[in-house]
């Protein structure tokens, strides 16, 4: 071989490594009571950093689902094909439970555990996490209606993926979706047009469409549809109690951006069959429950891409030289890779903070319940937008090597906005919060009981928590408020995470946090963190063991 082909200077591939090596994540499991779940977390981390799970993450985008409407006889069929490794990952995160286990184990900590695995799983391939968020989110939303819950959700926590058209009770596990937007409403779905129509027997027919409806293979969906009382919710299956496949006619798959392994389309509904779920009228109060446990995992896979990007390019870094030395020892790349490392790590404790949460607010705390309802809406608004800046500037500590497509850093780039975009993009997030503190004065008292848990350990802290206070009480009327939601919002989310950070990582962590996010001393770009930062700890904390 010529020795122009000599390959040098080039870092090795990364593989073989595991996503829940992380101390941001591992510690809070420990810290709020799921430790006992810290062994199967490790176990799906390892798992998902493996070669074989990489390669079906590469599989899953490189052959995405295709649409074939009718078979050769010219029968409507309606199905989606998939490549076997898409069927490879769903099994894997059904089997592991990160689609519905912790409503058939009422343990403390259960929702924590799901969390982590979710998020160490989502770092190997995030498309097919949208099947899994929709089903753990469908069963509390299901619950409003007590007789179909009692016969749904047992095969929606089951731990075993049975795809394929049948009838739902018929199978050993399901996976739910969810079918809201339409053409004129987008996230207004007050304006959205299907209409329902009683069949006399307790069932209504549906006819409408569905703009943007994600996972169409899934067995059964959550339906917003319009009656005389107003907008209701219901359960619809794709194939009836009979066999006969429901009239659910998926017109086109959406050619998008991202998240391209997971099928999403455009659905007509020509009198489908459904069931009512809540009381007629209440739908968009009966599905936000499902928006507020997928809100959660938007937060949860925008940590879990801001970590997998920040290990690509401690990895790259690690092992690339230029100009006399490795990049990862240069002064200004070890400034980049800290301030990711912070903003992952901010990212991490968060989201772990708001699942745990969500685990008290289950067992009936109620201070805990009006945190999360606001630490969500918030949290989802501001790191939700951080992902998609996170990801370009890890991109770029790869260089041109991370704009290809062999990478793997451009899938996760592309990947980025949709957690800011799917269930309430940025403005939809923001307006939420002010609703929050609107109708719920709870939220905000405890709030402020959760972030002064830190009082007094830094001194940028308390001055945040101060300007904060000032700023919601100077927003004055409502058309004011509205034009600063997102300061709000954003606000909001960094005190909080800076107290978090305070409170539970290592002091070099929560300086650079603190001096940067709250203190102002930091440049509008990654890489900007105050002089006198100590970089070496927290790229430490921030690099996998076996690099250290």
């Amino acid at each position: 071989m010529s020795a122009t082909h000599e390959v040098f200077n080039q870092a090795p591939p990364l593989t073989g490594f595991s996503t829940a090596d992380d101390p941001a994540l591992l510690e809070a499991l420990r810290r709020d009571g799921a430790g006992w779940g810290e062994a199967e977390v490790r176990a799906l981390g390892a798992r998902a950093g493996s070669p074989e799970v990489q390669e079906w993450a590469r599989l899953a985008e490189a052959y995405p689902p295709v649409l074939r409407t009718h078979d050769r006889y010219g029968h409507r069929v309606d199905e989606v094909d998939f490549h076997p490794a898409w069927h490879h990952l769903m099994a894997e995160a059904v089997g592991s439970g990160q689609h519905a286990a912790p409503w058939a184990e009422a343990r403390p900590g259960a929702h924590l555990v799901r969390a982590a695995k979710f998020y160490a799983w989502a770092q190997a391939e995030p498309g097919h996490g949208c099947p899994i968020s929709m089903t753990y989110a469908a069963v509390p939303a299901l619950r409003a209606q007590p007789a179909l819950a009692a016969a749904y959700e047992p095969l929606l926590a089951s731990l075993t993926y049975d795809f394929g058209p049948r009838p739902p009770l018929d199978k050993r596990g399901l996976i739910a979706g969810m079918s809201m937007t339409e053409k004129q409403g987008g996230s207004d779905v007050r304006a959205n047009t299907t209409t329902a129509e009683p069949a006399g027997d307790g069932s209504y027919v549906i006819t409408g469409h569905k703009w943007f409806t994600s996972a169409p293979m899934s067995d059964v969906f959550l339906v917003l549809a319009r009656t005389g009382q107003g907008l209701t919710c219901f359960l619809m299956p794709r194939v009836l109690p009979d066999g006969t496949r429901n009239a659910m006619r998926l017109q086109r798959l959406k050619d998008k951006l991202g998240n391209r392994s997971n099928a999403s389309a455009e659905i007509e509904y020509e009198r489908a069959v459904a069931w009512p779920v809540g009381e007629p009228g209440r739908g968009v109060r009966t599905i936000v429950e499902m928006v507020n446990m997928t809100r959660l995992d938007c937060v949860i896979g925008s940590a879990a891409g801001m970590r997998a990007g920040l290990r690509q390019a401690l990895h790259h870094t690690a092992h690339r030289r230029a100009f006399g030395a490795e990049l990862i020892d240069q002064p200004l790349m070890r400034n980049v890779l800290a301030d990711l490392a912070v903003e992952s790590e901010a990212a991490t404790v968060l989201a772990m903070r708001l699942a745990a949460a969500l685990d008290r607010s289950e067992a009936g705390d109620a201070q805990e319940s009006a945190l999360r309802r606001l630490g969500l809406a918030a949290g989802k608004y501001w790191v939700c937008k951080r992902g998609s800046t996170h990801a370009a500037e890890a991109l770029e500590c790869l260089g041109g090597n991370g704009y290809v497509e062999e990478s793997g850093m451009p899938r996760l780039y592309r990947e980025a906005p949709l957690l800011s975009i799917w269930e309430g993009s940025g403005n939809v997030a923001a307006l939420d919060v002010l609703r929050v503190l609107e109708r719920e004065p709870a939220a905000l008292n405890a709030y402020f009981a959760e972030v002064g848990l830190a009082a007094g350990a830094d001194r940028r802290l308390d001055e945040a928590v101060a300007r904060l206070r000032d700023l919601l009480g100077s927003l004055g009327d409502h058309r004011r408020a509205q034009q600063a939601a997102r300061r709000v919002a954003e606000q909001i989310t960094l005190v909080l995470q800076g107290s978090l950070l305070v409170r539970h990582s290592t002091p070099a962590v929560a300086d650079a946090f603190c001096a940067s996010r709250l203190g102002g001393d930091w440049g509008q770009a990654f890489g900007t963190l105050p002089a006198g930062t100590d970089f070496g700890p927290v790229l430490d904390r921030a690099r996998l063991k076996d690099e250290l």
